[in-house]
């Protein structure tokens, strides 16, 4: 799972919590994470809405995935003291209902942020 396109999000959420550091909102890395990303010349989307489909019910706005990078890489980003089984479900479920193979979750909040990077796939 060390494919460049992961190895170059990691990098940029790495530049980011380097001048940034912990503490901050999810929302501040997130955007400053999409920034760098978008000077890599990557194509990212954030904040986007993901549907579900149950029967013949469509729920439009069921989930908001943080970011889509190169339409195929999920990133959710978190702050939080420690991340658990919960963000994992929710980034499993991003990526059943999006169909995209693989993700990575970035816990923001710790003093080493590799020691918060989980890499994700189905």
């Amino acid at each position: 799972m060390n494919d460049p396109l992961t190895q170059k999000v990691i990098g940029a959420a790495i530049e980011v919590h380097r001048h940034l550091g912990p503490g901050l909102l999810e929302s501040a890395y997130q955007k400053c994470l999409e920034y760098e990303l978008l000077n890599l010349g990557l194509p990212v989307v954030r904040e986007l809405i993901l549907p579900i489909s149950y029967k013949q019910l469509t729920i439009s706005k069921a989930y908001r995935i943080d970011l889509l990078v190169n339409n195929e890489l999920v990133v959710e980003t978190k702050t939080v003291e420690i991340l658990n089984e919960i963000h994992l479900a929710q980034i499993l479920t991003y990526l059943k209902f999006g169909n995209y193979k693989r993700g990575l979750l970035i816990n923001f909040r710790e003093k080493l942020l590799t020691s918060g990077i989980r890499r994700v796939s189905l």
